[in-house]
């Protein structure tokens, strides 16, 4: 548990914030405080942890030799959003990375997951991946999940406890119970042997249009690493672009230099080809947004997704609208379709569509 007079010193220091949804009240840190992780969700009878920050990798060749001195086990890195899945009373619940109950991912959960295992387990937490085309967060979608959404398990927690179960103990549980887990590709080393296996992986995985993968070491200190693809960068880029003005510089920098360091280590050669796809994923989403707030006066995207409750879409869209500072949450279609609820909504980019109509009514910039 959190000692209480820490949790004092996060409210006051405004980093807890109190939530309520599906008739659960909770705290939630917004920020890290101290030693605990943003996300970290304080309930009545107990506490689930957030997740630690992984470091990501950027030169596999030092990066794992640096970083991994024991064994380590290598799995897919999935495309989509992680949640904490947990049991309180008779109810199963989803916690965003940010410790929001998500309204989408909880309503769904009888739909992509055996909750047998928290029935008999109710001190576990999952930790997953909803990946898909039909999520309300993101829109890149891994290329093995083509409707709908699906579910990877990726590590178990405790409640009241950081950290995750053993890999052991993982694999264990996913195997009792039958649970969608993410891919495991095997356990290695630092050695110049395996590293060359690893980068054969990556290699596959980039052609596959995958994300990457996360490195777990085998020990008890379980230190931790991603690496993330070069398709997965250029995609990052791509689908960011009408939102450009709400990103740092960096995110775009970071991803330009990962995509240069992925090609240096694997070997992949410079051509016509690449150019024309990192300028592709800058330029198309740009004319696409003048194109668009030149017809509808706004630049958007829009997400459509299906509930098995109506009123979990409205939590949905009002949890949107409230956590979305330079975005406008704009509904489109709410209604009943093959035995769910379908809903389909806008999100309006404030920024960009502020700046395009400054721009394009003759307005002045100052460099």
């Amino acid at each position: 548990m959190i000692e209480p007079e820490l949790v004092k010193q996060a409210l006051k220091s405004k980093k807890v914030r109190s939530e309520e949804a599906f008739g659960l009240e909770y705290l939630r840190f917004n920020d890290d405080f101290k030693d605990i992780p943003r996300g970290t969700a304080i309930f009545k009878d107990f506490v689930v942890w957030g997740y630690p920050h992984i470091g990501r990798i950027f030169v596999l060749e030092t990066g794992l030799k640096e970083q991994f001195k024991a064994p380590f086990w290598v799995e897919e890195k999935v495309d989509g959003y992680n949640v904490r899945i947990f049991k309180y009373g008779d109810g199963y619940y989803a916690l965003s990375r940010g410790g929001f109950i998500c309204p989408f991912t909880t309503d769904r959960l009888p739909d992509l997951i055996d909750l047998k295992v928290l029935d008999e387990n109710p001190e576990l937490v999952i930790c997953a991946e909803v990946a898909g085309p039909e999520n309300p967060y993101i829109e890149e979608s891994p290329p093995f999940v083509k409707e709908d959404v699906r579910l990877f398990v990726f590590d178990f927690m405790r409640k009241n406890e950081p950290g995750f179960l053993s890999h052991r103990e993982k694999v264990e549980l996913i195997e009792r119970y039958g649970l969608p887990s993410v891919q495991i590709l095997g356990r290695f080393t630092s050695s110049d042997e395996d590293i060359k296996k690893i980068k054969e992986i990556l290699r596959r995985f980039d052609e596959e249009g995958r994300e990457g993968v996360v490195f777990k070491e085998d020990s008890p200190e379980n230190r931790r690493a991603k690496y993330i693809t070069s398709y997965a960068n250029l995609m990052d880029i791509k689908v960011n672009a009408k939102n450009m003005l709400q990103l740092p510089p960096e995110y775009y920098t970071n991803r330009i230099l990962r995509i240069v360091l992925f090609m240096l280590e694997e070997g992949i050669e410079r051509n016509q080809h690449l150019y024309e796809e990192l300028g592709r994923a800058f330029i198309d989403g740009l004319f696409e947004a003048i194109e668009q707030y030149k017809k509808e006066h706004k630049v958007y995207r829009t997400f459509r997704c299906r509930f098995r409750k109506k009123e979990n879409a409205l939590a949905l869209l009002e949890l949107l609208s409230k956590t979305s500072k330079h975005i406008q949450v704009k509904q489109r279609r709410l209604e009943p379709e093959n035995g769910y609820w379908r809903l389909e909504f806008d999100k309006i980019y404030l920024n960009m569509t502020g700046l395009l109509g400054h721009l394009l009514k003759g307005g002045l910039v100052y460099d």
